[in-house]
C-alpha cells in the first residue's frame, strides 16, 4: 500500500539513438522526502526528472504516484511542477504577476490569488517586492519567485533542476539552506538534480548518486560520504586519497597491502584474496600530522615530506610526498592546526602520518 504522494520509478529505461540515458531505473521517493540525482554531466539525472514531469517518455516502464501510473499523463495534467535553473520568469510581468499567474489561468478569485501570493512572498521574505520586475531583482531573488511560483500550485511532488547553477556562491549556500527550510516547513517531497556534491550533502535526506544511466549508491549522506561502495563513489562524494595496490597478506583482523613497496594495513574484507589488484581510498581528514612514529596508537605510520601547503580559510590542506609514486593530501582545521606541537608545519619538513586501518576503504579492480 503506497502512502499519499509517494513517487515510484520501475524498471525505466530511456535511449537518445544509440546512447542509453536511463537504464533499468528502480527508485522509490517517499512521502516528504528531500532526494537528490546526483552526479556528473550526461549520467541521465535532468533526462530522469524530464520524465517523471512528463517531457520525456520512457521506452519502457513505469511511473507511478500514489500507487497510479502517470506516465501517459500529459506534463500540464500531472499533479507536479519543476523549478529550472535559469528561473524562467516572464520580464514584462511584475513580481506578484509572475507568482499568481497561473491562479489567474485557473480563473481563481482576485481575493484568493491575493492571499495565496502574499503567503509565497512571505516564506521566501520578499514581502513588499510584488510590483518589481525580475530585471530589478538578484539572482537569489529570481530564484526565490521561481520557486514560489511552483509551489502557489501547492504539487504533489517538485521537481528542481540544478536551480542553483547560474547563483554566485555565497547566494548558492543561503540559497541551499532556505530551499531546504522550505521543503521541511510545506513537508512536501521535493526531487532535486545537481552535480554538485556539497549541495546534496548539505540538502538532501537520501542521495541518489547516478553514472550512465544507472543508480551506482542510494543513501543518506553520511551513509554515502563514510561507506563508498565502489571506487566511483569515493572519488565523486567528497575528496579521497586514491591509491593503486596489491593484496600482500591477509591476516585475522586485518589486510597488508603493498603501495609500490609501502605497506598499508587496511581492516579485513572477505571478498579479496592475495595478489589481487585493489583501490585503496583514505580521506584527507582522516589521516593525522604526529610529532612522532614511535607512538603505536594507530595502525599505519608514514614519514613523508611536505610538497605544498594551501590555506582555504577554515581549514589548510598539506600537500605531501611518501615518494616518487605516492603522494597524499591532509586535511586539519585551522584551529586545530594552530594547537597543533608536531613535526613539520613547512613545504620541505619532514612529517610523520599515522591513520587507522578503519579509515581506508578498499576496492578491487
Amino acid at each position: 500500500m503506497s502512502s499519499e504522494n509517494e513517487l515510484l520509478i520501475e524498471n525505466t529505461y530511456k535511449n537518445f539513438g544509440n546512447v542509453s540515458a536511463v537504464k533499468n531505473f528502480n527508485l522509490k521517493v517517499e512521502d516528504n522526502e528531500f532526494v537528490t540525482l546526483l552526479g556528473p554531466s550526461g549520467c541521465g539525472k535532468t533526462t530522469l526528472l524530464r520524465i517523471i514531469a512528463g517531457f520525456e517518455i520512457p521506452d519502457s516502464g513505469d511511473v507511478l504516484l500514489n500507487g497510479k501510473s502517470i506516465v501517459n499523463i500529459p506534463p500540464y495534467k500531472r499533479p507536479l511542477n519543476m523549478v529550472f535553473q535559469r528561473y524562467a520568469l516572464f520580464p514584462h510581468m511584475t513580481v506578484y504577476e509572475n507568482i499568481a499567474f497561473s491562479q489567474f489561468l485557473k480563473k481563481k478569485p482576485k481575493e484568493e490569488i491575493k492571499n495565496k501570493v502574499k503567503k509565497m512572498l512571505e516564506l521566501v521574505q520578499l514581502e513588499g517586492f510584488e510590483k518589481r520586475k525580475p530585471d530589478q531583482l538578484s539572482g537569489g531573488q529570481c530564484q526565490r519567485v521561481a520557486l514560489v511560483r511552483a509551489l502557489i500550485n501547492e504539487p504533489k511532488v517538485l521537481l528542481l533542476d540544478e536551480p542553483l547553477g547560474a547563483l554566485d556562491l555565497k547566494i548558492r549556500k543561503d540559497m541551499q539552506i532556505e530551499i531546504k527550510n522550505i521543503q521541511e516547513r510545506l513537508k512536501m517531497t521535493f526531487i532535486y538534480v545537481t552535480h554538485d556534491q556539497e549541495e546534496a550533502m548539505v540538502m538532501s535526506d537520501r542521495i541518489v548518486l547516478m553514472r550512465n544511466g544507472e543508480i551506482i549508491q542510494i543513501g543518506k549522506p553520511k551513509e554515502i560520504y563514510n561507506y563508498p561502495n565502489s571506487i566511483f563513489s569515493a572519488k565523486f562524494i567528497g575528496e579521497n586519497n586514491i591509491l593503486d595496490g596489491e593484496v600482500l597478506e591477509i591476516k585475522n583482523d586485518h589486510l597488508v597491502i603493498d603501495i609500490n613497496g609501502l605497506n598499508i594495513l587496511t581492516n579485513k574484507t572477505s571478498n579479496v584474496k592475495i595478489r589481487d589488484k585493489v583501490f585503496l581510498a583514505i580521506r584527507p581528514e582522516k589521516i593525522k600530522r604526529i610529532y612522532t612514529i614511535e607512538n603505536k596508537s594507530f595502525d599505519n605510520h608514514i614519514v613523508g615530506k611536505i610538497e605544498k601547503i594551501v590555506f582555504f580559510g577554515s581549514t589548510i590542506k598539506y600537500y605531501v610526498s611518501i615518494s616518487e609514486e605516492i603522494f597524499l593530501v591532509i586535511e586539519e582545521k585551522v584551529a586545530e592546526e594552530n594547537n597543533k606541537h608536531v613535526k613539520g608545519n613547512n613545504i620541505g619538513d619532514e612529517v610523520n602520518l599515522r591513520f587507522s586501518k578503519e579509515d581506508v576503504d578498499i576496492f578491487l579492480k
